[in-house]
């Protein structure tokens, strides 16, 4: 379904949008995606609506790495120095920051809390990796009772085929699918 209007109470929640993975190969420029987040969170701050943004890091000791036995699920050592900062010119004052361990922004941190006490009832969700950060956290965000608007134009995977698969079969089950552009006209209306 496609988006329609925004609740009174929503929040931008950007996914990833940091200098360790606008490095990766994605299907539309990495850039792009961080232009468009970069668009989207002006436009929530503009009309005094919550940004949100999240990132994804570990302790330097490794400590709080994933684990487990499937290739996904284990890393050997934390990644790079940077890995983890935002992008340059996403965040300003008064942004919400959560940092998550897991691919999901609500597992191990205090998302819901910061959502919940604002009374959000409405998530706007773009970033990267759609079939990763992006689809998890719009997944928990839906069985917590969230209404979701997941932004396709703002959104980039690694793999075109997880991406379509995401938009195709996954989401629109959840969420309504909206365009950054039409997102700033519901704002703006």
């Amino acid at each position: 379904m496609q988006l329609t209007q925004l609740d009174d109470k929503s929040a931008l929640v950007l996914i990833d949008l940091q200098k360790g993975i606008l490095g990766l190969p994605t299907v539309r420029p990495a850039q792009e995606i961080l232009q468009q987040g970069i668009r989207l969170a002006e436009a929530f701050r503009a009309h005094g609506k919550p940004v949100v943004l999240v990132n994804v890091g570990w302790s330097a000791d490794g400590g709080d790495l994933p684990v487990g036995r499937a290739a996904s699920g284990r890393m050997e050592t934390p990644p790079p120095t940077g890995f983890s900062e935002l992008a340059d010119g996403l965040a300003k004052d008064g942004d919400i920051r959560i940092t998550k361990r897991h691919w999901g922004a609500f597992t191990g941190t205090e998302l819901d809390l910061q959502l919940r006490r604002r009374g959000i009832t409405q998530i706007v969700l773009a970033g990267i990796s759609t079939s990763i950060g992006v689809e998890s956290t719009a997944r928990f965000a839906w069985e917590l009772g969230y209404t979701l608007a997941v932004i396709e134009d703002a959104t980039t995977d690694t793999s075109a085929e997880s991406h379509e698969h995401s938009f195709r079969a996954i989401l629109p089950r959840i969420a309504e699918i909206g365009s950054a552009d039409g997102v700033i006209a519901l704002l703006d209306a």
